[in-house]
């Protein structure tokens, strides 16, 4: 039975975005990128003055309503692209700092941390580990924010128009960190694995020889021993994320552009995600880096306890070491993420996440209307 305009408006928490009539005209014309690129030949001369024809992406035609079920399969796609590429292409990067973290004596700081992995193992060993990291990441990603789309959903529709206008951003960290519980679930096997072959050398090669061996060796549970370590590291990761990525996107369209979101360009828009995105990011490898450094340590060394690793660490060392490479890791990491995932989105035909919040009185008479 298909939905008049008012009551598909009501399904819609108005905070999310400028507001649910822009949300729909959003959806309804087709989004475009447009990037110009040279001209190729004479017949194209007549493309504009420039010489220039607009190379242009275009989202489909058939407009995806929000919320339905095609709009959160559309946000989990987008979250597998936004995780799992971002956190294989830094392999890297977290391949040094996961080092770091287990031996500081050989694995000094990042520049000599490469250089150790250089002359031992060779360019080929910065990628060690790049399967489970992809594979891993990508349910992660899935998980992380299709469920958050959904629960920010759900809580808004609980909590009520005024209040989830009101309380906008414990909605964004209850969310997030719903979603966040289900997505390690299905991370946690992976980073076991991907731990063990990047920081024991010749433990396997990858994913396919390093999984039954480490099965073997600790058992199906043992896949799931760093997972109240994964949940204190990603669980508050992901709350900043995006409670703070929301809050900082909505800030930057209030004080800093001279137009509303919905005047902006999309190329402007996706430049506010990636941006929202980085400064999310330091925040993030700031709350959750004591937590890494325990995932790291228990899922090196077989029969570790947390009091095991406090002793090895100490309580500053928790908090600090490998600290600086995981701060540029992650700004990096959360910054692109966003930028992908809001660039999925478009290519979609779905509006950018965040925004400026509406006036109470407005929301309540969007939800009265």
């Amino acid at each position: 039975m298909a939905l008049s305009d008012r009551s598909r408006e009501s399904l819609l928490p108005s905070f999310l975005y400028a507001s649910s009539s822009s949300a729909r005209s959003f959806a309804a014309t087709p989004s475009r990128l447009s990037v110009p690129v040279p001209a190729p030949g004479p017949a194209a001369a007549g493309a504009g003055a420039g010489g220039g024809a607009p190379f242009s992406i275009q989202a489909p035609k058939e407009k995806i309503e929000l919320y339905s079920p095609a709009f959160y399969a559309a946000c989990t796609a987008g979250g597998i692209a936004s995780c799992g590429l971002t956190h294989m292409a830094v392999t890297p990067l977290d391949l040094v700092k996961c080092n770091m973290q287990i031996d500081p004596v050989k694995y000094k700081s990042i520049s000599s941390g490469f250089g150790v992995l250089l002359k031992e193992q060779g360019a080929r060993g910065f990628f060690r580990g790049w399967v489970p990291t992809l594979l891993g990441y990508s349910a992660q990603g899935a998980c992380k924010f299709g469920f958050y789309e959904f629960f920010k959903k759900y809580y808004s529709d609980i909590a009520g128009p005024e209040y989830a206008t009101k309380y906008k951003t414990l909605i964004y960290l209850a969310g997030s960190a719903s979603a966040e519980v289900i997505a390690d679930v299905a991370l946690c096997p992976f980073e076991a694995v991907k731990v063990r072959v990047q920081t024991q050398p010749g433990f396997a090669r990858g994913l396919s020889d390093g999984l039954p061996k480490f099965v073997r060796s600790e058992g199906a549970a043992g896949l799931y021993k760093g997972l109240v370590p994964l949940w204190g590291r990603q669980i508050p990761y992901t709350m900043m994320k995006f409670a703070s990525f929301e809050t900082i996107v909505e800030l930057i369209y209030k004080h800093a552009m001279p137009v509303p979101k919905s005047e902006c360009s999309k190329m402007t828009q996706l430049g506010i995600s990636f941006a929202g995105g980085y400064i999310a990011g330091v925040f993030c490898a700031v709350v959750s880096h004591p937590a890494d450094n325990l995932v790291s340590f228990l899922n090196n060394a077989k029969g570790a306890t947390v009091g095991d690793a406090v002793k090895k660490f100490g309580l500053v060392g928790l908090f600090t070491r490998g600290l600086p490479i995981r701060i540029v890791m992650i700004g990096t990491l959360t910054g692109a993420q966003w930028g992908i995932y809001d660039a999925f989105k478009v290519m979609v035909g779905l509006p950018t996440t965040g925004g400026v919040t509406p006036a109470p009185a407005e929301a309540e008479s969007k939800a009265s209307a």
